[in-house]
């Protein structure tokens, strides 16, 4: 098994970096693969509302000038995905969100490529606005019907300057807690995947409230 983490912040090492391999530690302690992309470094820009991904159902974004369609790939054949962002204005970095906004269109168009995956958010923040941003990140997971790991706590580190958020003693024990209870629902999943299927996949009902 593996799981594939998604570092959305400009600075490769910085806080967010540090508390995703937190979370990586412990998975790689019960014998899970464990990588991370890192997404926020690079010129990914947002979604053109163009369908193409939903009219060629292709598993791929019609905008090829970034790695988002490796990326997507990636996903799809890890085990688990863990989301992490720093906190800008109370939200998600702009280069993440134009990240996540292209990559799950993409993968609710094609069937569903994330369902029933095990899945995190994490967020770096220095001072607030980290809970905000951890709401924007769980939206994603939800939507795509993933199953979502949690912690004895919001899963959420604080520090200003990179590697601070290892002085946060209850953040690096949150990062730690999550860890170990994704790997626990990784292997569960894996144990129980030929005897309980998970529940069928449905045609979505889309519903305007203009009239």
């Amino acid at each position: 098994m593996n799981v594939i983490a998604i570092n959305g912040s400009p600075k490769q090492d910085g806080n967010t970096f540090h508390a995703l391999a937190g979370v990586g530690s412990e998975l790689q302690k019960n014998g899970i693969g464990f990588e991370i992309i890192h997404v926020g470094n690079k010129p990914v820009r947002g979604c053109m509302a163009c369908g193409a991904c939903a009219r060629n159902r292709d598993e791929k974004c019609s905008i090829t000038s970034d790695p988002l369609n490796e990326w997507i790939q990636q996903i799809k054949n890890a085990d688990g995905i863990i989301l992490g962002s720093p906190v800008y204005f109370a939200g998600v970095a702009g280069t993440m969100k134009c990240f996540l906004d292209r990559v799950f269109y993409v993968a609710a168009c094609n069937g569903g490529l994330f369902r029933q995956k095990v899945a995190a958010s994490v967020v770096a923040v220095r001072r607030t606005g980290g809970s905000s941003t951890f709401d924007c990140l769980n939206h994603y997971l939800t939507f795509a019907e993933m199953i979502q790991a949690t912690s004895n706590y919001w899963n959420i580190t604080h520090g200003r300057t990179p590697g601070e958020v290892l002085q946060d003693g209850e953040g690096v024990q949150i990062m730690e807690v999550l860890g170990r209870n994704m790997a626990w629902l990784l292997r569960m999943r894996e144990a129980t995947k030929n005897t309980l299927p998970g529940p069928e996949p449905v045609s979505k009902i889309m519903t305007s409230f203009i009239r």
